[in-house]
């Protein structure tokens, strides 16, 4: 008994335990973390809402449809009043153009009546207008470019461009930078790369391309950028011991204004001008390189792409731009190279006669002027016809036009973008010879060394509105002495200010002749005050009366001639004061009556054959 007593209470004690057991664990059990303990906790009150605007008290607001956004550029008298313009009207600021007074915006149709309803001084809108490269494309298996303009004769005096900077608006630069690498003196070629198309789009990107000094490669899709580059500053040496680049020892800033196909926006072009305005004295920028344009949509002073170009001339920036691959007609000059003050370049080809001057003529793709304004444009002319450089195998002109790519990874093309890069590689070299000229003073001393084509009776071959001033000769630009005989009468701060706006010489008579107007003195008085008396300032004024003076009377025709000489000993018999500016006034005779683009006219690589 004793023994079954103590069994029984032995198992009387197990079960106890186990249920204690149990009971500890659903115990700890239910104080463990986990979502169930979340969830039995009360609920915060949920705000009522719906009490604030009961919905059979106050319908809801009917839904705007938002048609198709396009692009604009929009003015007013700050970018604050522009920005705050946009925003009222209901359109989406899409970027600030501080440079000229502006920001882009994108609005659809209600959107911009809105706009344009607005009581905003000094309110100006513009289409966003589209831009693209100025070069259509050919072969040819060797390059002589650099001697042709006499610029491989300083070569070898140590004249080579060092430490002046050219920033190159255009496609980029291939990633592959080749002969771009390094300049004869072992030191990086290209100093910065700034892509403007990518900052429109990341919001991101300007800030890190800063952190990274803008050191990171964009790359060149197209094609077209390091074309241009190449032109400028391959330090690539030919076999015959030349330099392939006009100015082998200078730097490049690669600014990408143009998309894979090699066009742009009016924004990007524009943006890209400020952003090379910030960074001018941290990279010595000296020049800048448009080889680019669009027809003109109106005068000069009311374009926003050339309000741009003229801010950078104010600040000490050489611009050089292509005249346009519109020619040969007249009045076919492209914007930003219709603007009075910067360096206007047309094309000319040696006929696959390289070295032969005998055998160069102008291009019959180069633009020619007047302006609408009345300059008379381009200033001169570059090398410009089967030009042969460094660029990207692998980019959209190389794949649409295979046969032209060379076998070290060249490509040949046509245009006056090919000749502005050679001006501007010409303008390095001035400046690292006299780095204290102004842009007037280089404009001046180009015209002044220049070569026109002249025929065997001494007489100008083509008109200064075909040629300009002539063949662009680097020995000699570098060299001159000339002063005061470029932008003669004009004031940028003045026309930026829109105080005063101006025209030139030319004009046109009832003919469809194109003429340079003679210029009279008249003495204009003003009496009264408070000492009485008058006072009298002789003045310049234009007449309607032809110069007929060498060169300076066109009827707009074409002749592909050759055998020219393209001669240092010309005289301009009234100096280069036909391209002299005067106050504006609309007595030129197609003032009322000229056609100005839509901005929807792409110029670029649209020839059939080099030439």
């Amino acid at each position: 008994m004793p023994t079954k007593n103590s069994t029984r209470r032995w198992l009387l004690a197990a079960c106890a335990t186990a249920v204690l057991v149990g009971l500890s664990a659903l115990m700890f059990r239910s104080d463990a973390p986990s979502s169930m303990k979340v969830v039995s906790k009360p609920l915060p009150p949920m705000p009522f809402v719906a009490a604030q605007a009961p919905a059979r008290a106050t319908p809801p607001p009917p839904v705007l449809q938002v048609s198709v956004r396009e692009n604009y550029i929009v003015q007013a008298e700050s970018v604050e009043a522009a920005r705050s313009a946009v925003t009222r009207a209901g359109g989406v600021v899409t970027g600030e153009l501080s440079i000229i007074r502006a920001v882009g915006a994108a609005l659809d149709d209600r959107e911009l009546e809105a706009l344009r309803a607005s009581d905003v001084p000094r309110l100006r809108i513009f289409e966003d207008s589209p831009v693209q490269a100025s070069s259509p494309a050919g072969v040819l298996p060797e390059t002589y470019y650099p001697s042709e303009v006499s610029a491989s004769s300083l070569h070898v005096g140590g004249v080579m461009g060092r430490g002046v900077a050219v920033a190159v608006l255009d496609s980029g630069v291939w990633s592959d930078l080749g002969p771009l690498q390094t300049t004869p003196y072992a030191t990086p070629h290209v100093l910065a790369q700034y892509d403007v198309i990518q900052a429109r789009t990341n919001p991101t990107y300007s800030q890190t391309a800063a952190q990274q000094n803008y050191s990171q490669s964009i790359n060149d899709l197209f094609g077209h950028g390091t074309h241009m580059s190449s032109i400028i500053a391959s330090s690539g040496v030919a076999t015959t011991g030349n330099f392939q680049g006009v100015a082998p020892a200078s730097n490049l800033v690669a600014v990408r204004v143009l998309d894979s196909t090699g066009a742009g926006r009016y924004f990007d072009v524009i943006s890209g001008i400020q952003w090379v305005l910030r960074q001018k004295l941290r990279y010595n920028i000296r020049v800048i390189n448009l080889s680019l344009g669009a027809p003109p949509q109106s005068p000069y002073w009311d374009d926003p792409l050339d309000q741009a170009v003229m801010s950078a001339w104010a600040s000490g920036i050489v611009v050089v731009a292509a005249a346009g691959n519109r020619g040969p007609q007249p009045m076919t000059i492209n914007a930003p190279g219709n603007v009075p003050y910067v360096i206007t370049v047309g094309a000319v080809t040696d006929a696959y006669h390289p070295l032969q001057p005998l055998q160069y003529q102008l291009a019959s793709f180069s633009s020619a002027g007047p302006t609408y304004e009345g300059f008379v444009k381009p200033e001169l002319l570059g090398m410009g016809g089967h030009i042969l450089a460094y660029a990207p195998n692998n980019g959209t002109l190389a794949q649409q036009f295979p046969q032209w790519v060379g076998p070290f990874d060249d490509f040949t093309m046509s245009g006056t973008s090919q000749a502005t890069a050679v001006v501007s590689g010409v303008v390095a070299l001035m400046l690292q010879a006299n780095p204290y000229l102004t842009p007037d003073q280089v404009k001046c001393r180009l015209m002044s060394g220049a070569h026109p084509a002249v025929t065997s009776k001494g007489t100008l071959a083509y008109t200064v509105f075909q040629q300009g001033a002539g063949l662009v000769n680097a020995h000699d630009a570098a060299y001159s002495t000339a002063t005061n005989c470029a932008n003669q009468g004009l004031n940028v701060s003045l026309d930026l200010a829109g105080v005063q706006h101006y025209g030139g010489r030319a004009n046109r008579d009832s003919k469809g002749n194109y003429y340079i107007m003679s210029e009279q003195s008249t003495t204009v008085c003003s009496g009264g005050g408070l000492l009485g008396g008058l006072l009298c300032l002789v003045k310049d004024v234009l007449s309607l009366v032809p110069l007929l003076l060498d060169g300076l009377f066109w009827n707009g025709s074409y002749t592909a001639g050759s055998g020219y000489t393209w001669s240092s000993g010309y005289t301009w018999s009234s100096g280069y004061t036909w391209s002299n500016g005067y106050t504006w006034s609309s007595g030129y005779t197609w003032s009322s009556g000229y056609t100005w683009s839509t901005g929807n006219t792409y110029t670029g690589t649209d020839l059939s054959k080099q030439q």
